[in-house]
């Protein structure tokens, strides 16, 4: 593993935090190397008799490991490099421009260490899943659901890692009496590829239960249902074309200049081809 330390970031520490939060270190998941990740490392270090620097190299590693023997159970789960290669020839794109948008848009595995999907609750979307079923959701805006359920887009509530299945359960039981488990599931975006749950039926899935249960099967499938996300919103031209900024804009939202996904997929691109 890449070592990491204080104002690192990529998949490397979102891995780390994970790990740090099923040991009972108190951590947000994200891919950055926080303050917050920096004290939690050196309690670990402390714990387990390691010297105490928070850097998280290839000791801090081993010993990460070492405590957290199931870490390569699900191994299996994942994508190998036949799989993108059989894609990129289904669908007549370059190998390279796949990669691009794997390396990009994935953020390390679709799975968490303990074998579910990566997933990330928006509750704006729920918002909008409750309006949708003929259900006012301002009605049930209280501060004890303000985590869960708000009007407009915000990364406040972001808990990340197996803290966002909290966020989606709570949803699901917003309504004491009502079933609300396929408007949370669609609420939120699911596996490498971080295709939102409310195009499970557009994209061609039976059901909400349909696109879950194969979520939870394989990273294959997440890369299956993004294949099906680019035949249904016509973006397999853009890939074609390495246009990245119909591509980013299409595939990210109107925010992808901000978060420079358009560049980042063009040098990833050109990574790929050297």
């Amino acid at each position: 593993m890449k070592t990491v330390r204080l104002h690192s970031k990529g998949p490397e520490v979102t891995t780390l935090c994970e790990i740090l939060v099923r040991m009972g270190y108190p951590v947000m998941v994200s891919d950055v190397f926080t303050v917050a990740v920096d004290e939690a490392v050196k309690s670990f270090q402390s714990d387990y008799n390691l010297v105490v620097d928070g850097i998280v190299g290839i000791k801090t590693w081993s010993r990460l490991f070492e405590k957290n023997s199931t870490l390569t159970q699900y191994n299996d789960k994942l994508l190998s490099e036949q799989d993108l290669i059989d894609f990129a020839n289904d669908y007549q794109v370059e190998l390279a421009c796949i990669k691009a948008v794997n390396e990009i848009e994935s953020s390390g595995k679709g799975f968490l260490i303990d074998g579910r999907p990566k997933i990330l609750f928006e509750g704006h979307i729920f918002w909008q899943e409750l309006e949708h079923r003929n259900i006012d959701p301002q009605a049930y805006v209280r501060p004890e659901n303000q985590d869960v359920l708000y009007k407009k887009w915000t990364k406040k509530y972001y808990q990340g890692g197996s803290r966002e299945y909290e966020r989606l359960a709570k949803a699901a039981a917003l309504i004491p009496g009502l079933n609300l488990t396929d408007a949370a599931h669609a609420s939120a975006s699911w596996g490498v590829f971080q295709i939102m749950g409310f195009n499970a039926i557009p994209i061609g899935y039976d059901s909400m239960d349909s696109f879950v249960g194969k979520m939870y099967l394989h990273e294959r499938e997440h890369l299956t249902a993004f294949g099906c996300f680019l035949k249904t919103n016509n973006l397999i031209v853009a890939l074609q074309n390495k246009d990245w900024d119909t591509f980013a804009y299409r595939y990210n939202g109107e925010g992808y200049k901000a978060n420079k996904y358009d560049e980042k997929l063009a040098r990833a691109y050109q990574k790929y081809t050297t």
